[in-house]
């Protein structure tokens, strides 16, 4: 009798340990940059990024474009087209405030006609733009900004989705914190990065567990990119693969043969 009330309470015990183990994550599997060569006086180190984000324009991205004339506004605004235009902030409106850029790479301005800005930078397609502008008007200047810099965040994050970036750069860390932090069962050290190209799409598989990742060339995130953290193994055999209520079942059955043996 004695040999089986300590068979009860060691099987017990494994039991509860077993659930334990499969509900857990290894601790070094939750850190980011966990390899950080750090200076032992000063506890800093240094990784170089030169942070050029060369993303080239293409069919269908859509570019804010404002004009300005020291002398005369009206004259700006005819330029543009837009006499009368009432300016908003909304992302509705500034989808249709902007100009998109056709298939073959163009934007059409009243009077310049079409001007080909495909696969130049923004900065270079201002540049374009501004040439083609002084051969009509002077003393006009323009602002472009690339307007519809969206992100996609799926998998293991909070709150995945797509997301819009109302700035010229936007790095991995950042992409990751809008989307509410990884969870603890995300994949760390194989994250994947989906970038479209002139020929398809080309999946890059970075490391954020590894420090080095912030030198890494695909640290800066381009437009339309999707960024997709898997999950981890432990996950799927946590919560789907391990048999919580046959264990729970047993331990029940467990707990009562054991208060009736003890009563005896």
């Amino acid at each position: 009798m004695k040999y089986l009330k300590n068979s009860l309470k060691l099987g017990m015990v494994a039991l509860l340990l077993a659930m334990f183990f499969a509900s857990c994550v290894p601790y070094k599997k939750m850190l980011y940059l966990k390899d950080a060569q750090m200076v032992a006086e000063n506890q800093s180190a240094n990784y170089v990024n030169e942070r050029n984000v060369d993303y080239k324009l293409q069919p269908g991205d859509n570019l804010y474009i404002r004009f300005i004339n020291t002398i005369d506004e009206r004259s700006a605004a005819a330029l543009a087209g837009d006499i009368g235009r009432t300016y908003t902030s909304t992302d509705a409106a500034i989808y249709l405030q902007s100009y998109t850029l056709d298939e073959d790479g163009c934007i059409e301005l009243p009077l310049t006609g079409k001007i080909e800005l495909k696969n130049l930078t923004v900065d270079g397609a201002k540049e374009k733009m501004q040439t083609e502008i002084n051969k009509f008007v002077n003393q006009t200047t323009i602002i472009v900004k690339l307007s519809n810099f969206n992100l996609t965040v799926l998998g293991e994050v909070a709150r995945p989705g797509m997301y819009k970036v109302y700035q010229s750069q936007i790095n991995l860390f950042e992409a990751v914190s809008m989307a509410g932090n990884m969870t603890n069962f995300a994949k760390k050290n194989e994250v994947k990065i989906i970038r479209q190209t002139d020929t398809g799409s080309e999946i890059h598989i970075v490391d954020m567990g590894q420090a080095d990742i912030l030198s890494s060339p695909y640290f800066y995130l381009k437009p339309n990119d999707i960024v997709y953290v898997e999950p981890l193994k432990i996950k799927q055999w946590g919560f789907t693969t391990f048999p919580y209520s046959t264990v729970l079942s047993i331990v029940t059955l467990a707990i009562t043969l054991f208060n009736l043996l003890k009563k005896e």
